[in-house]
């Protein structure tokens, strides 16, 4: 089933940190900074990118295990490059190592797996459906 997906396969997702993507959005008293789940959410969607294009028609991947260090902080209006790279494939799963940086600074890494998952199925078992999603 992941016969086209390969070791070394890389994407990056590049955002703007926005007041909306700070911990002081989601907890109030806290600093204006770049939020954890924020750094996890842009390393996940950098490792569904890598290896989209070359999975079965029908299928997907859905993050199922999260290893990240948050090392640095980062304000409103830098500029955030999350990294990944694939650097196993299993029957079911992709592993992948992530980092995130800001400019030259890591600023996060750590490892990603992603679940290959058949969609149709998944959303019968599930009773869940397809939305369009909100960040590209």
């Amino acid at each position: 089933m992941l016969d086209n997906v390969m070791i070394g396969m890389t994407a990056e997702k590049t955002v703007t940190v926005t007041s909306e993507m700070t911990v002081s959005h989601f907890v109030a008293n806290m600093p204006l900074v770049y939020a954890t789940p924020m750094i996890i959410l842009h390393m996940e969607m950098a490792s569904g990118s890598s290896i989209a294009s070359h999975l079965p028609k029908g299928f997907v991947s859905v993050g199922m295990d999260v290893k990240v260090r948050h090392l640095a902080a980062t304000p409103v209006g830098r500029t955030v490059r999350a990294t990944s790279r694939v650097v196993r494939v299993e029957a079911k799963s992709v592993v992948f190592e992530v980092e995130a940086w800001n400019g030259d600074r890591k600023i996060g890494d750590g490892a990603h797996r992603r679940g290959i998952v058949n969609l149709a199925e998944f959303e019968e078992r599930y009773g869940v459906r397809q939305l369009t999603p909100i960040m590209g």
